[in-house]
């Protein structure tokens, strides 16, 4: 049988542009009609033969083409720029323009030095583009030198000579200077102003661009859609949401609703101003949304605390087919961070390897904080070791990381080392490793860092850094001088440094300093159930029994509610959240029938259950039922049901853990033969083999 041949359509052949008529003046030709490398060859060749490429005119179109218009084609402008004899300030202007807006600010900024070097007298339009490669590589000095030129040629009271020096200014960290030659300026047209905003938005002078706007507004000066996002952006930053809300009313009065970038600052203030839902409304609103949109709202969800709806519309962002970048990626792994959702974060992680993402310090940071967070220390070490630039806030991370999850020994390693690299520790940093001192007993090295802030670093001690004193001799049992220590403190001490000593007088069973503590605590805020339950505690270990009770009843009497605690894991992907005494949870029968058969299984090897820790509305007979219900324990026998044996178990937990769940699951992971980390609010819990990372000091 004769085959039959499939004739196919021939592919079009892309035209190349022919000269069949050179214009007298090609401008147009060389500017509008030459596309490509080719193109330019093919002119070029035409100007030598016609000796147009004598004409500087002609010869400035052609240099325009190849060093600003063309893609990849600036060494081939560079040698037509050789060529030229005698090159004028116009031929220099285009290829320090080119040289700046390519990439390659530091030629461009030696080119000028080499005009200078040839005499070759500058304009007001060389002076801009120079300005712009020194505000490109923040190049200070040469930047001044080329004011102090712009000084010396007579032009600056050049409108558009100013708007660049005071962009590059600001851009090179010197706001004020920038400012002197704003108010300097004879006329200020809204380019001046913007060059002002954004120079002050850079430096992060956010009430200075609502000073600065107010006294446009006073001024009558017209503003455009640039200050009106630099405006929302300080708003933002500054909480001032009724700046904010006045800006969104003129953007509706005024119809200019259709401009992504300006509607994405919108949503982005609201949602830093504390309106999330606002900027939600805002969001679905949109008619398009890029990946800035989809960030300023995930990103507002995380600073709200709502990590499980950031979350939420990451996955929608996902489906929608938007790229995430490095913003978006930041703020989903601290979404992950605080909910203790591991896997999504791998994912992530695992995305940024996929997509050879940069793993710049910012990201860097991100995954080291989201690993420590999730009690994953070794893989927060991993990544630290990986990165090529770290700052004081990489370190930090990894420093509090460490120390939140009981490696203090190693924390401080850290700490030291990244003093041996020149990086000098912020006081942040400080907090890392005191805390550090504090899980690894080290009551003498606490000591002497805490001197060594203020007199190697002329950091001035916070309250935080007291109170991590308090807990550093709290928990060494020095419980008289931690006393003294906040007696003697030179800033008032707050309810959370007194309720330090108030934990450590409960592990180490001191009633009158623990009394004390507590009339302080009460006489600085409300009084908090977690603070009556210690001292009820404390009561009870000395065996004063019916103090204790009598402080429970005037917990009932006086409606002090405890905080009901929340337990969240993460399964395939999803967070799944637990109550004490969930009974809206789906799989609610399945969960109790799992954690009696797991009470049962641990009492056999010597859990006895704990009926100080049972809700306070509990009956005597109900009390063992309901310490049984806590929403870790819940999750725990979840997650043993729904898991192979030997996987890790991973909870985050809204309150400290009480002293029943912690027996418990020590049994639990020594049973079941699981790892179980839990994290509480103050710390991590690495549950193995019978014992706990904390050694029973929590």
């Amino acid at each position: 049988m004769p085959s039959t041949l499939t004739v196919f359509p021939a592919k079009p052949i892309t035209s190349i542009t022919t000269i069949s008529q050179f214009p007298e003046n090609p401008k147009t030709l060389i500017l509008q009609k030459c596309k490509t490398s080719k193109d330019l060859n093919q002119i070029h060749a035409h100007l030598i033969k016609t000796r147009l490429i004598h004409n500087p005119a002609v010869t400035e179109n052609l240099l325009e083409s190849a060093a600003i218009l063309l893609p990849n084609t600036m060494d081939y402008a560079l040698s037509i720029f050789r060529d030229i004899g005698e090159p004028d300030s116009s031929a220099y202007n285009v290829m320090i323009r080119g040289l700046t807006y390519k990439q390659s600010p530091h030629e461009a900024i030696f080119l000028f030095k080499k005009m200078l070097k040839a005499s070759v007298e500058p304009d007001k339009f060389t002076f801009p583009c120079v300005l712009k490669a020194c505000s490109r590589l923040r190049t200070l000095s040469e930047g001044e030198q080329v004011h102090a030129h712009i000084v010396k040629c007579g032009y600056g009271s050049s409108g558009f000579v100013e708007n660049t020096l005071i962009h590059m200014y600001a851009n090179c960290g010197r706001v004020e200077v920038a400012r002197r030659v704003f108010d300097g300026m004879s006329e200020r047209g809204v380019v001046a102003w913007n060059s002002m905003f954004s120079g002050y938005t850079r430096s992060g002078c956010w009430e200075e661009v609502v000073k600065l706007f107010r006294r446009m507004r006073e001024l009558g000066v017209g503003f455009d859609e640039v200050t009106m996002i630099s405006v929302l952006t300080s708003c933002g930053r500054l909480a001032d949401l009724e700046l904010g809300q006045w800006i969104s009313e003129y953007i509706e009065e005024n119809g200019i609703k259709k401009s992504l970038a300006l509607m994405t600052s919108l949503v982005d203030m609201y949602a830093k101003c504390g309106k999330v839902d606002t900027a939600r409304r805002l969001f679905d609103q949109l008619d398009q949304r890029d990946v800035v949109a989809w960030s300023a709202m995930i990103s507002g969800y995380c600073q709200a605390n709502r990590c499980r709806e950031a979350l939420d519309l990451f996955n929608e962002m996902q489906k929608a087919s938007v790229e995430p970048n490095e913003v978006t990626m930041v703020s989903v792994l601290y979404a992950c961070a605080i909910l203790g959702a591991l896997e999504t974060g791998k994912w992530v992680h695992f995305y940024i390897k996929k997509k050879k993402l940069k793993l710049t310090v910012t990201l860097g940071t991100a995954l080291i904080d989201f690993y420590a967070k999730c009690g994953s220390v070794d893989s927060s070490i991993e990544i630290f070791t990986k990165m090529t630039s770290k700052n004081v806030f990489t370190w930090t991370a990894l420093i509090q990381g460490l120390a939140s999850n009981g490696q203090g020994k190693r924390a401080l390693e850290f700490f030291y080392l990244m003093q041996e690299k020149n990086i000098e520790p912020n006081d942040v940093t400080f907090i890392g490793a005191l805390a550090a001192c504090s899980h690894a007993g080290l009551v003498d090295e606490g000591r002497s860092l805490f001197v060594s802030m203020s007199k190697d670093f002329s950091i001035e001690p916070r309250i935080e850094h007291y109170g991590c004193m308090v807990d550093i001799l709290g928990r060494a049992g020095l419980i008289e001088e931690a006393y003294q220590f906040i007696k003697n403190m030179p800033i008032q001490p707050n309810a959370v440094v007194w309720r330090t000593l108030l934990a450590s007088c409960k592990a180490h069973k001191n009633v009158n300093i623990g009394e004390e503590s507590f009339r302080h605590i009460t006489g600085l805020e409300p009084p908090h159930s977690g603070d009556c339950i210690l001292l009820s505690n404390i009561y009870a270990s000395v065996g004063r029994c019916e103090d204790a009770l009598k402080v429970r009843y005037q917990m009932r009497e006086e409606r002090i509610k405890k905080t009901p605690g929340c337990s969240l894991i993460e399964l395939d992907g999803v967070v799944h959240e637990f109550l004490s005494q969930d009974d809206g949870h789906a799989h609610l029968k399945e969960i109790y029938g799992g954690v009696e058969d797991m009470i049962k299984r641990i009492k056999s090897a010597g859990y006895v259950p704990n009926p100080a820790d049972a809700r306070l509305d509990a009956e005597e007979d109900d009390k063992e039922a309901s310490v049984s219900h806590h929403s870790e324990k819940l999750a725990i026998a979840f997650c043993l049901i729904k898991t192979p044996p030997g996987t890790t178990i991973r909870i985050s937990k809204n309150l400290r853990v009480c002293t029943d769940c912690h027996n418990a699951t020590k049994i639990i992971s020594k049973v079941y033969n699981r790892e179980i980390v839990v994290r509480d609010r103050n710390r991590f819990h690495h549950f193995k083999e019978g014992l706990c990372s904390c050694s029973d000091y929590w």
